[in-house]
């Protein structure tokens, strides 16, 4: 079983402690997005976990307490953007502190199992394509020691976003665009030893040297744990998307850093309740078990299927 963490909401910069809580008791609670009453309890035992994907933009609440995680395989997507308060209010401006954590977390772990995001993609007049060649750039610059890839993608403006970024004046990011970034991301990430992909992107960018990427990917995985994996791709996620199935612990709408394009984070005022409704020590991420709620045990056993 692989375990997201998370998928719908910064897991590591926000409620790191309520995490190392449920590692210690060794379940969690997981609510239905689609029905809210229905309430998965999962397994966070290591016999069957293996591997956590951690998805932040800010995990030094983590790092010095990596050694709780003795006896799992783990690694990071770790989102490192240009952009300013008007696109991600809760992070400061230039992120120099989170590019440090950045080396310092990839210190610890490893350079493989800390992969950066620069991720999504969006153009205005502000965030031009030359603004995005010279942070590229910079960041890649710093990190050339600390990842050996990258992870890129294009904004979606999904319907539940839309109001959230009509202040921004985006432009349409067509494919002479993607092309365009593509050719300028290569060329730079070339100079530093970075290798690029794409999150669930159809456009084909191979002629640059980027492939479509799997940011739950079996393939490393199995390299971190010495396994093959008997795992299928992810059904319940976009077509053009390569992850691997797992099993996502987060709730969207808990995440209280605001950044204007965050699909998984849609409702700021449903955010900031959830925020407030988060104890630690709960089963749940964000509230508690009522008397309406169903709990059921998800099945849960390790893919692998034969070790070195």
């Amino acid at each position: 079983m692989i375990i997201s963490a998370s998928r719908r909401t910064d897991i590591p910069n926000h409620y790191p402690d309520w995490f190392f809580n449920r590692i210690r008791e060794g379940y969690v609670l997981v609510r239905n997005p689609f029905n809210m009453h229905q309430v998965s309890k999962v397994s966070l035992s290591p016999d069957v976990v293996d591997c956590i994907v951690f998805w932040t933009k800010n995990p030094a609440g983590m790092i010095k307490r990596l050694d709780e995680l003795a006896g799992y395989h783990y690694y990071f997507q770790f989102t490192l953007n240009p952009y300013g308060e008007d696109i991600e209010p809760g992070f400061p401006p230039g992120k120099e502190d989170i590019i440090k954590t950045f080396m310092e977390l990839s210190e610890k772990v490893g350079p493989e199992k800390v992969i950066w995001r620069y991720d999504p993609i969006l153009i205005s007049e502000k965030y031009s394509i030359n603004y995005h060649m010279h942070h590229f750039g910079e960041t890649a610059m710093k990190l050339k020691n600390s990842t050996g890839k990258c992870i890129i993608s294009f904004i979606d403006l999904y319907r539940k976003i839309e109001k959230n970024v009509k202040s921004l004046d985006l432009r349409t990011i067509t494919e002479e665009n993607k092309l365009e970034i593509a050719a300028g991301f290569s060329r730079i990430a070339g100079e530093f030893g970075i290798g690029i992909e794409t999150c669930a992107e159809d456009i084909d960018l191979s002629g640059f040297g980027i492939g479509h990427g799997k940011c739950i990917d079996a393939k490393l995985i199995e390299k971190l744990t010495g396994c093959k994996l008997d795992v299928r791709k992810d059904k319940n996620q976009r077509r053009e998307c390569g992850c691997a199935e797992s099993i996502d612990i987060g709730m969207y709408n808990t995440c209280p850093s605001g950044c204007k394009y965050c699909y998984a984070n849609y409702s700021s005022r449903a955010a900031r309740r959830n925020f407030k409704s988060h104890d630690p020590y709960s089963d749940l991420l964000c509230g508690a078990v009522t008397n309406r709620d169903r709990i059921i045990d998800r099945s849960a056993k390790s893919l692998k299927a034969s070790c070195r």
